[in-house]
């Protein structure tokens, strides 16, 4: 029988921040976030938000690496706390379609260089390659980084056949020639479904919420950094044939593709208190959505009662979060877990800039 180890009455969970290895370096901006004295980059360039999932990383996985926990909780794990009370936290109804399985991750990502061209599976792909319910999809909202930019997509007339002689021939610069290479800025939002290739620019700081898998398909042996990349982290188990299964090799031109990825968040809400901004909905996807939050200095936002799970991390500026007779200090970096029976939560800005967070939601309840 499976210990109940949620606290009662209680539906905000503060998290840990962890942190995973990556095949790319970056991280600086993160640790700054944090007020690291002395912020630098290293291969772990990520932050996991409301994380169930172990990091994938081939000969260098570590077990548990990736994973959420509750530090008021004796430091047990998202996924174990789930495990024992995923239909009160996550809700019957999401419960019975997914288990204890939120069904999204949530990522603060800061390349300093730029990633490997890559490529994860759609949902379908997914079940036939890997037996997983979960493909990849994912989703960028742009927040800095000195010159944010990215790969992806393929040109017009760009054949399996002529990918895969560039694959063998390791010609990297043929590869990225084969993607549209795009600026961005500050609040773009880019839809990326599985089978779309790509490559998150260097100096592009982001927050990515996706589907909850680590499946990354690699076409370069060899990081702009100079790591070599192990065979396993280039096909995940695959083999070097089967993972250009993965890849969708339908080119657009640039503007057609514009349309298709990128985003237009729409205000949800604004008044002197703040604003709420859709940045992803579930009329772009089915797979997750996600909200922006910009709470005035000296005022405070009711979030009316959610009716579903979520994640709450705070991007910037000092208050508090409270539910019921609940109250929890909220600040630069934080994050938390709010579960699917939480009434409304008020966020209150107690500093003097405008506090920023994310509200991140799982499946939608109609997929």
């Amino acid at each position: 029988m499976k210990q109940n180890v949620a606290q009662k009455g209680l539906m905000i969970y503060r998290l840990d921040n962890p942190r995973a290895w990556r095949t790319y370096t970056g991280g600086k901006l993160i640790e700054s976030l944090h007020g690291a004295p002395e912020p630098e980059n290293s291969n772990y360039p990520e932050e996991w938000i409301m994380s169930v999932v172990t990091a994938n990383n081939g000969e260098r996985t570590v077990p548990g690496e990736g994973l959420s926990h509750l530090p008021e909780l004796g430091n047990l794990s998202l996924k174990e706390m789930l495990e024992s009370n995923g239909e009160e936290l996550l809700g019957r109804d999401h419960y019975r379609k997914y288990g204890a399985n939120p069904g999204v991750l949530i990522k603060l990502i800061d390349s300093h260089e730029r990633l490997t061209t890559q490529v994860h599976p759609n949902r379908k792909k997914s079940m036939s390659l890997f037996n997983s319910p979960y493909g990849k999809t994912e989703c960028w909202h742009i927040l800095g980084g000195e010159n944010p930019n990215m790969f992806f997509g393929f040109k017009e007339g760009i054949t399996e056949e002529y990918f895969r002689k560039l694959f063998r021939e390791q010609d990297i610069p043929g590869m990225l020639e084969c993607m549209h290479h795009l600026s961005v800025r500050p609040g773009d939002t880019i839809l990326i479904p599985g089978g779309l290739p790509h490559a998150i620019g260097a100096d592009t700081f982001l927050i990515e919420i996706q589907e909850p898998t680590d499946y990354t398909i690699r076409v370069e042996r060899t990081t702009p950094g100079g790591l070599k990349v192990e065979d396993v982290m280039c096909h995940q188990g695959l083999g070097f044939d089967r993972m250009f299964e993965c890849f969708d090799f339908e080119g657009l031109p640039e503007e057609k593709l514009r349309e298709r990825v990128f985003l237009k968040p729409e205000k949800l809400r604004k008044d002197e208190n703040g604003t709420v901004t859709g940045i992803v909905d579930y009329d772009d996807t089915d797979c997750f959505a996600m909200n922006r939050i910009e709470v005035m200095p000296s005022r405070s936002l009711e979030i009316q009662k959610l009716g579903t799970f979520a994640a709450l991390y705070v991007l910037q500026g000092e208050g508090i979060i409270a539910e019921k007779d609940s109250t929890l200090a909220a600040g630069t970096g934080d994050q938390f877990f709010i579960g699917a029976d939480c009434d409304d939560i008020t966020i209150a800005n107690n500093g003097d800039r405008t506090l920023t967070a994310f509200l991140c939601f799982g499946p939608s309840p109609e997929r």
